[in-house]
């Protein structure tokens, strides 16, 4: 079933306010607008040789998930879709609120990194990997002189 929309918002949003159900706190549409269930949310911490990050993924299965690194983006995809033959035998839906799409997000994480360094882990619909860091080449403070011809 298809929920009508405008301009990306969902004309359905409060539809179960109705119905006496206590109302939550917009947290994620201040924090991130009208698309906030289709952004990854995201924990980097920092310690000292690394960024720990955290990426919740909640109901993705682990093969739905790929990482790719290409000049020195680091980008993280997931995508699924809802089975179109699903069949509910009590009736229809009357609202559908799990993700069914794709979504990526990118980090920019230096040439110096390669895949090798990154470990990820998939585990409780939560993705977890670290990203050393990588000393930054001393830049050699060398003087370049230009001869004055005369």
């Amino acid at each position: 079933m298809l929920l009508p929309s405008i301009f990306g918002e969902n004309l359905f949003d409060d539809f179960m306010d109705d119905f006496g159900c206590p109302a939550f706190p917009d947290v994620d549409k201040a924090l991130y607008g009208k698309n906030a269930r289709n952004i990854m949310k995201t924990d980097v911490k920092e310690k000292d040789d690394s960024f720990e990050v955290d990426i919740d993924l909640p109901g993705f299965k682990k093969d739905e998930i790929t990482m790719h690194l290409e000049d020195g983006y680091l980008t993280v995809s997931a995508a699924k879709g809802l089975d179109k033959d699903e069949k509910n035998e009590e009736g229809t839906y009357v609202r559908r609120e799990r993700y069914a799409g794709s979504m990526s997000r990118s980090f920019y994480v230096g040439d110096e990194i390669t895949e090798e360094d990154i470990h990820p882990k998939y585990e409780n619909g939560i993705l977890s990997f670290s990203v050393p860091k990588k000393d930054k080449k001393a830049i050699e403070d060398k003087k370049h002189y230009i001869a004055i011809e005369g």
